[in-house]
């Protein structure tokens, strides 16, 4: 994943994004069941989104997970119309 600008558009909404979501959930990186809650979507499609080369996950141990940050600015990528 490529680094995001903070001064953009994009980080900007990132990084409050990310300070809501690290307050909500009282911590700076997120697991695949905290992803499960906030996406809306099955754990066996979490799981699968984690292991794709497109997500920027954080190996942790055995564990993968994502920086609130990372997963903030990917969200708000992910949502761009393609052109």
């Amino acid at each position: 994943m490529e680094m995001f600008n903070i001064n953009s558009e994009h980080g900007i909404a990132a990084a409050f994004e990310a300070e809501r979501l690290s307050k909500k959930y009282n911590k700076d990186c997120l697991d695949a069941k905290d992803l499960v809650e906030i996406m809306g979507i099955g754990m066996n499609n979490v799981r699968q989104l984690m292991s794709s080369d497109s997500f920027p996950t954080i190996e942790v141990g055995n564990r993968k997970v994502v920086s609130a940050i990372a997963f903030a600015y990917w969200s708000l990528q992910a949502q761009e119309p393609y052109v």
